[in-house]
């Protein structure tokens, strides 16, 4: 068995699991999966049917993006995921798509407001929107620049990568991450099910207010606070 099996089967896993929760079509998105102490992930190879993909398949790629194992392309996406785990290092898996509801929100260049305690149970803000790229970043390495324009929207907004696991990528598309494939999967899909909600609550009232402060920490709180009681 290779050092690598363990990530390429958990990045096969977690990429199989995205056209089964609705989150991508035909070929969009990919998911990887790090392993920190040998300093590399596996990611999707580039253009490669969901219905073709096998754990094999997956490459393996280091924090600098270079390609140290596999006989396909990574996927398009793959510097982008370089960069945030070399610079961001407490996560261990991410996942890019171009789910319907979270990419309006992007393409709409707008951060998706907290109106409901659905939101509040896994963030306290508002889900940023990274800016659009600048026409030098654009120029440059593409893939690479767009995970510090992610990191600068962070930095900009004064937030923690740890405590929000998720932006919009303004007129790109979503980005999660998290301590693992799995959890960065999950993200995903909570993502796109709170930008959905929040559009259909801006659709019933224009004016829809922010949820309050008082049941944004009690729901954040209940769920990942010292005290918190959700779950066994």
């Amino acid at each position: 068995m290779s050092k690598y099996t363990h990530i390429r089967e958990a990045a096969y896993e977690a990429n199989m699991k995205l056209p089964k929760l609705g989150l991508v079509l035909f070929t969009f998105g990919n998911v990887s999966a790090a392993d920190r102490d040998l300093g590399v992930f596996a990611i999707k190879p580039s253009g490669v049917p969901y219905d073709e993909l096998t754990p094999e398949s997956m490459v393996i790629v280091d924090f600098e993006g270079v390609t140290v194992k596999g006989k396909l392309r990574p996927s398009s996406d793959t510097l982008t995921h370089a960069v945030l785990y070399k610079h961001w290092e407490k996560i261990g898996g991410i996942v890019h798509t171009h789910s319907t509801y979270a990419t309006a929100w992007a393409q709409s260049q707008r951060d998706i407001p907290i109106f409901g305690t659905t939101h509040a149970d896994h963030n306290t803000v508002d889900i940023p929107c990274a800016p659009p790229m600048n026409d030098e970043m654009i120029q440059g390495d593409y893939e690479y620049q767009t995970g510090f324009q992610i990191m600068n929207a962070f930095r900009d907004k004064k937030l923690s990568y740890e405590e929000v696991e998720m932006v919009l990528v303004g007129n790109h598309a979503p980005f999660t991450w998290g301590k693992n494939a799995d959890k960065a999967v999950y993200n995903s899909a909570v993502l796109e099910s709170i930008a959905q909600m929040a559009y259909l609550t801006e659709q019933i009232n224009q004016t829809a207010p922010r949820l309050k402060d008082s049941l944004i920490n009690k729901h954040y709180q209940r769920k990942h606070g010292p005290n918190s009681y959700y779950g066994q």
